[in-house]
């Protein structure tokens, strides 16, 4: 699915010479690469603040924390995603709601979402899945119009742009963080960024983004790591608190925080290939349209779809597959060498993790249509033109 290796290989030099350069200053705690790679990250991302943790699901649970909510309290998310999402709510003692996601999109449903909003409701985890940014202005729009928090689950989609239709909307986050009672009553002041342009990158236009570096993502590390970004100030610095156990001054703990910091060695290597982001999303991009163009005719399946407002970045390139054939093709292309997966199999509101937070019978028509039908085929930045025909004209020669 992945070719990790190969994307390594062309960066062997210049990774070890920065792992070399981290043993030798044996600063493997919070070393100068961290901030380092903190600062270049946000400039890539045009965000205020970067903030690294020790992998992506502890920057969504660092994020619930910064904002003080209370047990009980609702959080929206999508039932159509990876456990983490999820995770951390529950671990917090909140309470995660689910709502149904977008068939073309993948991604979390806005009518799903009005309808799901309650007076215990705090905040909304859109999640940017398989590379797709969420339509994130009227999502806004929407949680301005009710007070709620944005954290955004940007895992898969690091990189990727959002187009505002409404380019005076693009400082949304700056209006509905300055200018409501937040419900955790932290004073945040208005953002620091200065607007004027109609995109910005996913994770930066909710009140937080959270990321993980993990080997397959966009960017990928050599273990686990992760960021949180914002563009208010106030939070940055209550997230830098929390990840480093809510101290601000060594020993003084304001806040009960947790131990995620981003190790110096994974700095040191995302450093080396931050400068190729933009590369990787190239090659990612060309791998989707190869794909989009290949399989255009195929009968079995429906292909990705995309919002003129957010290009993707393809993390994943997934099929919906018709007529309950998805195992069938899956065989299929197994017994001919090509490796599939299925993102995801089971609804959260049918693991049995989260059992007590949905009544029972429930379920959500387009989550339990897409879990039946969705199959995703190889994608990475090393792809050579063989592979990719290989795989399509194996696609393309299924038959019942």
């Amino acid at each position: 699915m992945v070719d990790l290796l190969s994307q390594h290989k062309k960066l062997e030099k210049p990774i070890f010479e920065a792992i070399q350069r981290v043993i030798d200053a044996s600063a493997f705690i919070k070393g100068e690469e961290v901030g380092r790679f903190e600062k270049d990250l946000a400039e890539f991302l045009q965000v205020s603040h970067v903030i690294g943790c020790a992998n992506g699901t502890d920057a969504l649970q660092i994020a619930l924390m910064a904002l003080d909510l209370k047990p009980g309290d609702e959080v929206i998310v999508p039932a159509f995603t990876y456990v983490a999402t999820a995770e951390v709510i529950a671990l917090l003692g909140l309470v995660p709601v689910m709502v149904d996601v977008e068939e073309d999109t993948f991604n979390i449903s806005l009518p799903g979402i009005a309808r799901a909003i309650t007076p215990r409701t705090k905040a909304i985890i859109p999640v940017h899945l398989f590379g797709q940014c969420s339509d994130m202005e009227p999502l806004m729009k929407l949680a301005e119009a009710h007070n709620l928090w944005v954290i955004e689950d940007n895992a898969q989609s690091l990189g990727a742009d959002y187009i505002f239709r409404d380019p005076a909307l693009r400082d949304l986050q700056s209006r509905t963080t300055s200018n409501f009672a937040s419900p955790s009553g932290l004073q945040i002041p208005k953002s620091d960024m200065s607007g004027g342009q109609n995109t910005s990158k996913a994770g930066t236009i909710g009140h937080i983004g959270c990321t993980s570096f993990f080997p397959t993502k966009n960017l990928g590390c050599m273990g686990d790591g992760g960021a949180l970004m914002t563009n208010n100030p106030a939070l940055a610095e209550k997230i830098r608190m929390i990840a480093n156990h809510g101290q601000r001054k060594k020993y003084y703990h304001e806040v009960v925080g947790c131990n995620s910091r981003l190790d110096t060695l994974q700095a040191a290597i995302l450093n080396v290939k931050l400068p190729h982001l933009p590369d990787y999303l190239n090659a990612r991009k060309s791998v989707g349209a190869f794909y989009q163009e290949a399989l255009k005719d195929f009968a079995y399946g429906t292909l990705p779809t995309s919002l003129p407002s957010a290009p993707p970045t393809y993390n994943q390139f997934t099929l919906k597959i018709k007529d309950g054939l998805r195992d069938q093709l899956k065989d299929f292309l197994a017994q001919k060498g090509i490796p599939t997966m299925i993102y995801y199999p089971l609804p959260l509101y049918r693991q049995d993790a989260f059992s007590k937070y949905v009544p029972e019978g429930f379920s959500l028509p387009v989550t339990e249509k897409l879990c039946k039908s969705v199959l995703s085929l190889p994608i990475h930045t090393e792809m050579t033109d063989e592979v990719l025909a290989h795989i399509a004209d194996a696609v393309n020669s299924f038959r019942l």
